[in-house]
């Protein structure tokens, strides 16, 4: 099945989805459960054969012992085998820690072991379809929108934009401190594998040293793991360590030291505190402005807690997780280390802590470039975001920036997840302006404007937020666009004003 389209194999994978979902299954539940089976099966194929490798799993655990069960008795084992294995170090760690059976009927296990995933040879397929088709679930997980998954999902050509942007270089270390499923690390490693004619050693360095990715959340390293292997990024080595790149939670680092392992020991909450640095760090930190934690109040009932991380790396203190991921980054960054970096409109404008960030960042980093993002592209609903890119530079007296240029892809643009999805085409103008070869030759367009750092510190609590263009739909009556456009632009408004109001409220009680 070498040939075998990607798309194919997504909607034959996500056909028995809608059969489990039958028995209760979320889209992200079904996706786990592929994500430990084919594991078992790749790292069985990759023991025989012509590849006769040393299993990564020991025997009785592995894909063989799933085959020779049946009923019960493959439940069961099936729930033990996830149990052990998520005590290993390395790779099987990250991938196996904490996992659950969720398919609570044998038959329907055992029909989604032998029937569909033992007929393929998951190993003979090139990695583009591998990938592509674990890239296909996951978007499809995105789009449920009840279950969340979507804030992990940073739309593929607005990645692929920022990466060409960036252009990384061989030797270069990469870091996503939110990386969710890995759309930044798999674009940086494509960038690199397909720019450049890279010898033996930098094709190692790729695989491992090169890309660092942390995730606070268990349930997504996974993913992130898994989608890294299925695309080719390192491979399951024996003795329970892994060709991945580093990645992981950091909650069990310590037992992750072995020789075999690569996985470096990184905090679970990116936030803790400084992880290493790094030359290029690319990131889409989670939506939701404050960070908080789940306390028990007197009447012993649940509430949340703002949570004001105090860091002495950080200019400020606050609870607007946005503004500590901007602050974190800048300390991760190595001097002439680059930043290209998502973040919400109130980055740019809150006051208090926001407007002290943001002077130091233009006073500390060579900020040079906004891209005002539009709505509709995030499976968040009402997000209103950019992308701030800026460079780490040496302590000096005089500021860095001495010009921020701001493209602005939002006005008078109109897209949605369904009807009008981004495309990576939508993006060549404003990479064009960028000027990635010498972007101190920029020249201004009608999207395209330079402001420099005395414009921007006299604006009131140096807000960023600037835009110049006419809104079309408020200038000519008979040029509106759809109506059903209209009715979500509105919606996605009134859902982020809603989200503001509920957290004064929720200040307010204090």
């Amino acid at each position: 099945m070498s040939n075998h389209s990607s798309t194919a194999l997504v909607q034959k994978l996500w056909n028995y989805c809608n059969i489990l979902r039958d028995d209760g299954l979320s889209y992200g539940d079904y996706v786990e459960q592929l994500t430990y089976l084919l594991f078992l099966k790749m790292a069985d194929e990759q023991s025989r054969p012509p590849f006769s490798k040393p299993s990564a799993v020991s025997a009785g655990y592995d894909w063989p012992s799933l085959l020779a069960r049946d009923g019960d008795e493959l439940e069961t084992h099936y729930r033990h085998v996830l149990e052990t294995l998520g005590k290993e170090r390395g790779m099987l760690g990250v991938i196996f820690r904490k996992a659950q059976n969720k398919i609570q009927d044998p038959a329907k296990l055992r029909r989604l072991i032998v029937d569909l995933i033992d007929r393929e040879q998951w190993s003979s397929l090139s990695a583009d379809v591998k990938g592509d088709a674990y890239e296909g679930l996951l978007q499809k997980n995105a789009e449920d929108v009840k279950g969340g998954a979507g804030q992990y999902f940073t739309p593929r050509p607005l990645i692929a934009a920022i990466v060409e942007v960036m252009a990384p270089q061989p030797g270069q270390t990469i870091c996503d401190p939110a990386c969710g499923t890995g759309g930044f690390l798999l674009a940086a490693h494509d960038y690199l594998a397909h720019h450049y004619a890279l010898d033996r050693e930098q094709k190692k360095r790729l695989k491992s040293g090169t890309l660092y990715g942390i995730e606070l959340v268990d349930s997504v390293t996974r993913l992130c793991a898994m989608n890294l292997l299925l695309h080719g990024i390192g491979e399951a080595e024996s003795g329970g360590g892994s060709g991945v790149p580093p990645l992981g939670n950091g909650e069990d680092a310590n037992k992750r030291q072995d020789a075999a392992s690569t996985l470096p020991v990184i905090t679970k909450d990116a936030l803790a505190g400084k992880h290493g640095e790094y030359d290029l760090v690319l990131a889409n930190p989670p939506f939701g402005k404050k960070s908080s934690v789940t306390i028990i109040n007197e009447t012993g009932e649940q509430a949340k807690e703002s949570l004001v991380i105090n860091r002495d790396d950080f200019w400020a203190s606050t609870s607007n997780k946005q503004l500590n991921f901007l602050q974190h980054i800048f300390t991760i960054l190595r001097q002439h280390g680059r930043a290209a970096v998502v973040v919400p409109d109130n980055v740019l404008f809150e006051g208090g802590a926001g407007e002290t960030i943001r002077r130091e960042l233009l006073k500390q980093a060579d900020v040079h470039t906004l891209l005002r993002l539009p709505t509709g592209i995030f499976y968040a609903q009402g997000v209103k975001a950019n992308v701030l890119f800026f460079e780490r530079k040496p302590a000096r007296e005089q500021p860095w920036t001495e010009r921020l240029w701001i493209y602005d892809l939002r006005t008078n643009k109109h897209f949605t997840l369904k009807e009008n999805t981004l495309k990576r085409s939508d993006l060549d103008d404003c990479i064009t302006c960028y000027n990635p070869k010498n972007r101190h030759e920029r020249v201004e367009s009608e999207r395209f404007r330079g402001f420099t750092y005395e414009e921007l510190v006299k604006r009131d609590k140096v807000n960023l937020d600037i835009f110049w263009l006419k809104d079309e739909s408020l200038e000519d009556s008979a040029n509106l666009p759809e109506p059903h456009v209209i009715a979500l632009e509105i919606a996605e408004d009134m859902e982020a004003a809603m989200a503001q109001f509920a957290e004064i409220a929720a200040d307010l009680r204090k």
